[in-house]
């Protein structure tokens, strides 16, 4: 990276790197990504809450000092982040994008996720934006508004880390988290050409309070590449006493990735996940970046999905509407009048699921998770369409038709990405294309807890199609 190229350009890896070496200072860091959120932030409704510009700047100046006195720093030492407004941050207020909660007072405390990154060294600048309760994969709620794309205004930025994603994409900042049981992390990296990555459950932890047992909603890093995921994954990652699913492997392995090679591996290839509509021009796009991986010397193999994904969509419906239960009951029998109605229904379809149906969906998902790992006896990756469609229009609060399918729930057309969630193996999205200007992704599956694998395979995929490099229009 050199010094000509603006530094909320710059890669979170080159970020990090100079700040150690003092080739920058945190406190430039922190101006040009201060300034780029002044900039953007107003026709992008990203960032929905920020810290005070002196308090931000302190910090800097305080990452400064340490790196002067030679002390040792984190891996993300003097970075700047945003926090999905789903999870706490001393000093900020939670409110998960709901009207009811415009009042929240400031967090005393800091989530899991918020805690490991300031260990590391990150600055945390301000919350993001994310729909009511993380509902949906388009981000919009009564209290902060529509979350839109920086390769285009009038777009949708995806959700549920649509605001995460819009300002990780437009150089507001070099990294953010996210949230993913249904697509919350994919979705929006896809249409805002940014990597995504919804890890094995339990490599990192999760302080959710009403289940921390469950393998369907996960967190994970949103960077403008999977060399940058692979750093923050570093950061994010690792045992917590307080989180019983969490992997007791060294995160320190992530600090060891490189991209590889096409030579030798081996990629099944879905273009519909089994049989999820995809509009044509994604279909082309999709198909064009196989072509390309083919050029590459990728050897890609032809999979039909749809055996080793029978019935995963009933296992998602259900376990999905049963978290929503668990988690936002009280708010529904406090204000059911202030809520999204789709929340309410979600929570009502929860309360009304039957012994059987759990049980029936806790199975379907075990089956699912083993023939998902027989696949990988035969390939190193699986690779589908990230979204069916590109980008919507910003007016729309859910696609409800793609081709000659209609839908009648907002989270149909989330299709490609429950289905993924349900095999409980890592998934990254990266950029796949263009289709009119605006961006294509691609669901990249490894395999179970194969996350450093998974990172160093999609580098070498973005090495190979380049479209990692390009910036939106409005972070140009």
């Amino acid at each position: 990276m050199t010094t000509e190229t603006p530094l909320n350009d710059w890669s979170a890896a080159d970020l990090a790197r100079g700040i150690r070496t003092r080739e920058v200072s945190a406190v430039e860091v922190m101006r040009a990504h201060l300034g780029r959120i002044e900039e953007c932030n107003g026709s992008l409704n990203a960032m929905v809450a920020m810290v005070p510009e002196s308090r931000a700047l302190a910090a800097a100046e305080d990452a400064d000092r340490a790196v002067a006195r030679g002390d040792a720093v984190g891996i993300l030492h003097g970075l700047p982040t945003g926090v999905k407004d789903l999870m706490d941050a001393e000093g900020l207020p939670t409110t998960h994008g709901m009207a009811a909660h415009a009042g929240a007072r400031p967090a005393t405390s800091d989530s899991f996720i918020v805690r490991r990154v300031k260990q590391a060294g990150a600055i945390v600048v301000g919350k993001t934006n994310t729909p009511e309760v993380g509902l949906g994969t388009l981000t919009f709620n009564d209290l902060h508004g529509v979350c839109r794309n920086p390769w285009d205004p009038s777009r949708h930025a995806g959700g549920s880390s649509g605001g995460s994603a819009a300002a990780v994409a437009a150089g507001m900042l070099p990294f953010a988290d996210g949230s993913d049981s249904g697509g919350s992390l994919r979705y929006p990296a896809a249409f805002c050409n940014i990597v995504g990555l919804r890890p094995t459950p339990g490599r990192i932890a999760s302080g959710r309070a009403d289940n921390g047992w469950t393998a369907h909603g996960v967190l994970g890093p949103m960077t403008r590449s999977s060399m940058d995921a692979a750093l923050v994954m570093a950061a994010m990652s690792g045992a917590d006493p307080y989180a019983p699913m969490s992997i007791a492997e060294d995160p320190a392995q992530f600090l060891d990735v490189s991209p590889t090679s096409p030579a030798g591996v081996r990629i099944g290839w879905s273009a519909d996940a089994g049989g999820v509509p995809i509009a044509d021009d994604v279909a082309r796009t999709h198909a064009q970046a196989r072509g390309a991986l083919v050029a590459a010397g990728y050897d890609v193999v032809d999979l039909d999905l749809a055996p080793s994904l029978e019935r995963a969509e009933e296992a998602w419906e259900t376990i999905e509407m049963f978290n929503f239960f668990g988690s936002c009951r009280d708010d529904v029998a406090k204000y059911p009048e202030l809520l999204r109605p789709d929340l309410v229904r979600n929570v009502r379809q929860g309360e009304a699921l039957t012994a059987a149906q759990l049980a029936d969906a806790l199975r379907i998902r075990t089956d699912v998770f083993r023939r998902w790992e027989r696949l990988f006896d035969d390939v190193d990756l699986v690779i589908t369409p990230a979204t069916p469609v590109v980008a919507p229009p910003a007016e729309v609060e859910w696609v409800d038709r793609v081709g000659n399918v209609t839908y009648d729930r907002y989270f149909r057309w989330q299709m490609l990405a429950n289905r993924l969630t349900v095999t409980a193996h890592p998934v990254l999205v990266t950029p796949a294309g263009f289709s009119d200007g605006l961006p294509v992704g691609m669901q990249v599956v490894g395999r179970h807890r194969g996350e450093r694998d998974l990172l160093a395979h999609a580098a070498g995929i973005e090495s190979a199609l380049g479209f990692v490099e390009r910036r939106a229009p409005s972070a140009a």
